[in-house]
C-alpha cells in the first residue's frame, strides 16, 4: 500500500491509472467502511482510500476534536485489505488551492441534518469536490446510512457533469440492528442495547407510523431510553421531500442522542 500525504505526489501517481475506485473516510475504520472498500476492490484493482477528519463539516471545534481517531489501527486494516493507495492529506493540502468546479447544494441540504447542523453539507460537498478533482476517480463508494450526504454528493456530481459514478452501498449493522458508525465507539453496552431497541421498534412499526401521531411515536422512543430526538421524518427517496401521507418509496429518517452521542439512521 502506497501512502500519500500531499496531492502533488498522488496526482503524479494516479495520472496514468484508469478506473480508479475511491472510498472517502474520516477514519476510525469499521466494518461499514470495509464493506465499501471490498465492493470497490471488486470493481477496480486501483482503489484509493482517504482518511481525513474534515473540520469544515463540524459545527463546533469541540465536536471536531472529540471525533474518534485511530490512524495506526486504520493503516493496519487497510494494509491487510491490500489497498493500493491511501491519501492522508493535511488541511493545507486540501484547501490551499481554488477548486475548478463550484459547489452545488440542492435544497435537500436544508432538511434533516442540514436543519440542525448549519454549514455541515457545505463542508462535506466542498471537501468531496476537492477529492474528486485530485483523484479523478471513475467511481466513488458511499454508504446509504448517510443517505442525505450520499444524495447531495450525487446531485453535485450530476449538476457539474463530473465523470464519476456514485455507487450506493447498503447500511451495515450490528447484530442488534444498530447502524455501524465511528461514533458508536463512544457508547457503552447499555447504550448500544438502547440503540438496538430503537432500530427494532422503528423497523417493526414502519408501516404503521402514518396512522400514529408523531408525539406518540416520540414518547415511545424516549421510553426506550433515548435522551433526545433531534428529528424524525418520513422522506420519499426519489423526490427527497418529506412525506405527510403513506408513501410506497419512503424511509424513516432519525437523528437522536444517547449518552450525549449523536446518531443518525434511516430505514
Amino acid at each position: 500500500m502506497k501512502i500519500y500525504k500531499n496531492k502533488a505526489d498522488l496526482i503524479k501517481e494516479l495520472s496514468s491509472k484508469k478506473n480508479i475506485a475511491f472510498v472517502p473516510t474520516m477514519g476510525s475504520i469499521h466494518k461499514g467502511h470495509l464493506s465499501l472498500i471490498r465492493k470497490a476492490k471488486k470493481e477496480s484493482k486501483n482503489v484509493a482510500v482517504s482518511i481525513y477528519v474534515n473540520p469544515k463539516q463540524f459545527n463546533t471545534n469541540h465536536d471536531f476534536l472529540k471525533y474518534p481517531r485511530r490512524l495506526n489501527n486504520d493503516i493496519d486494516l487497510l494494509r491487510r485489505l491490500n489497498i493500493e493507495y491511501l491519501y492522508l492529506p493535511t488541511y493545507k493540502d486540501i484547501y490551499s488551492f481554488k477548486a475548478k468546479l463550484p459547489i452545488y447544494l440542492n435544497n435537500f441540504s436544508k432538511k434533516l441534518c442540514g436543519k440542525y447542523r448549519p454549514g455541515h453539507f457545505q463542508g462535506v460537498i466542498n471537501v468531496v469536490n476537492r477529492f474528486l478533482e485530485i483523484i479523478k476517480p471513475s467511481s466513488i463508494f458511499l454508504g446509504v446510512k448517510d443517505f442525505q450526504q450520499l444524495a447531495l454528493i450525487k446531485l453535485h456530481i450530476n449538476k457539474n457533469k463530473i465523470l464519476t459514478k456514485v455507487v450506493s452501498c447498503p447500511t451495515i449493522r450490528q447484530n442488534n440492528g444498530l447502524a455501524l458508525s465511528s461514533r458508536n465507539n463512544k457508547l457503552n453496552k447499555k447504550q448500544i442495547k438502547i440503540a438496538g431497541k430503537l432500530y427494532k421498534y422503528l423497523k417493526k412499526n414502519k408501516k404503521l407510523f402514518f396512522l400514529l401521531k408523531k408525539n406518540n411515536i416520540l414518547r415511545k422512543i424516549k421510553l426506550l431510553g433515548v435522551e433526545k430526538v433531534e428529528y424524525l421524518e418520513f422522506v420519499n427517496l426519489k423526490t427527497l421531500k418529506v412525506s405527510k401521507k403513506k408513501d410506497r418509496n419512503y424511509n424513516i429518517f432519525i437523528s437522536y442522542y444517547i449518552g450525549g452521542v449523536r446518531l443518525i439512521d434511516n430505514l
